[in-house]
């Protein structure tokens, strides 16, 4: 019941009351939920979106695998969020598997993926969202309504979710 409140009644709120970015942002934030890879996999295929890996496998202690082991629920219902509201093909290239930079919110602890880029998917972000300062690699970045983190690494879009953008 928490959890139907919580993705439900509490966004509805949000958006009447004209706050839905930063309740969304502080409900998630203090409510993560780790999910199994067959989890958030069932979900992403049940909404369209694919993924794979140079390694064609799953384990998260490959660098050449992509993994949803121990992925936020927030960045699995953001992914879908963004795979929604664009309309766009998305493709996981990378999730929780070693190999990426380490930090609070990183791939390992569930809060990056890496997808593909698309036309359409980079023509929503670039679109939709605002442009911010480029990261300290120079990765350029824009930011979505809720405060999620698209950065264009090049041959990929690193996301980083704080919170699934409205789900």
């Amino acid at each position: 019941m928490k959890s139907v409140l919580r993705r439900v009644l509490i966004p509805v709120v949000a958006v009447i009351a004209g706050l839905l970015p930063a309740v969304v942002a502080v409900d998630q934030a203090s409510a993560l939920t780790k999910m199994t890879h067959s989890q958030a996999a069932a979900i992403f295929r049940a909404a369209g979106i694919t993924w794979s890996s140079s390694g064609g496998c799953s384990d998260w202690n490959n660098p050449t695998c992509t993994s949803f082991t121990n992925i936020n629920d927030s960045t699995v219902y953001g992914v879908r969020t963004l795979k929604q509201a664009s309309g766009c093909a998305v493709n996981i290239t990378g999730g929780t598997e070693v190999g990426h930079a380490s930090g609070t919110y990183s791939h390992r602890n569930g809060y990056k993926v890496d997808i593909s880029i698309y036309t359409c998917v980079s023509n929503y972000i670039r679109g939709t969202f605002t442009r911010i300062a480029d990261r300290g690699d120079g990765a350029q970045q824009w930011r979505s309504g809720a405060g999620n983190i698209y950065a264009n690494e090049g041959n990929h879009w690193d996301i980083t979710y704080y919170n699934c953008g409205g789900c």
